[in-house]
């Protein structure tokens, strides 16, 4: 089991490139963006320059914070990728993006998105309950957004496939300083994952 960070100063942040269906949406966006460039945590992300992702970027530089873009380079090449990041590293594959975030990152934050925020969030939280880190994992949820993934969670939690260990892991919040305030507490001792040795 890998020991926990001592303290948050990266943020890695899943979220969508695109705008979605609300305003509220932009709008805790760039609530979070002004609270990371407030409390001086650097922003990790994937990089580009288009709906919540690029109001994020941009939030965080007018705020002053400092940002690290990771985009694999068939995204540079459908000219999505954020060129006015400071720090904007190209990789080869989505796979090496989402390693490169998870080693920047002392801590992972989910806002809105589509099948690649649920995928890279999704992963990360399977690396935790595996032990493969001890770094906090926070879901900013916008509006209830997050609420059917919660459901579906919960519902995993009483069919037995996920320990209600594992579960309590997950940072729920409404607004982006609790959130952040909550990534700072201390984790709950690592549990096993269950393996049905039986069925095995």
């Amino acid at each position: 089991m890998k020991s926990p960070v001592a303290s948050i100063r990266r943020v890695c942040v899943f979220c969508g490139s695109n705008r979605g269906r609300h305003g509220s949406y932009a709008e805790a966006t760039a609530g979070l963006g002004r609270e990371l460039a407030r409390r001086q945590i650097e922003l990790v992300y994937g990089g580009g320059n288009v709906g919540l992702m690029g109001i994020l970027a941009d939030t965080v530089l007018a705020g002053g914070g400092r940002v690290i873009g990771v985009i694999p380079q068939a995204l540079m090449d459908q000219e999505v990728g954020h060129r006015g990041l400071p720090d904007l590293r190209v990789v080869q594959t989505m796979h090496e993006r989402k390693a490169l975030m998870a080693e920047l990152a002392d801590g992972f934050l989910a806002l809105p998105g589509g099948l690649g925020t649920f995928e890279e969030l999704l992963e990360i939280l399977t690396w935790a309950q595996l032990g493969l880190h001890a770094k906090p994992c926070a879901l900013l949820n916008v509006n209830g957004f997050f609420d059917p993934l919660l459901r579906l969670l919960d519902h995993a939690v009483d069919e037995r496939f996920i320990r209600a260990a594992h579960r309590s892991h997950i940072v729920v919040a409404d607004d982006p300083g609790s959130a952040l305030e909550q990534m700072t507490r201390p984790p709950a001792a690592h549990v096993e994952k269950w393996i049905d040795r039986e069925m095995a």
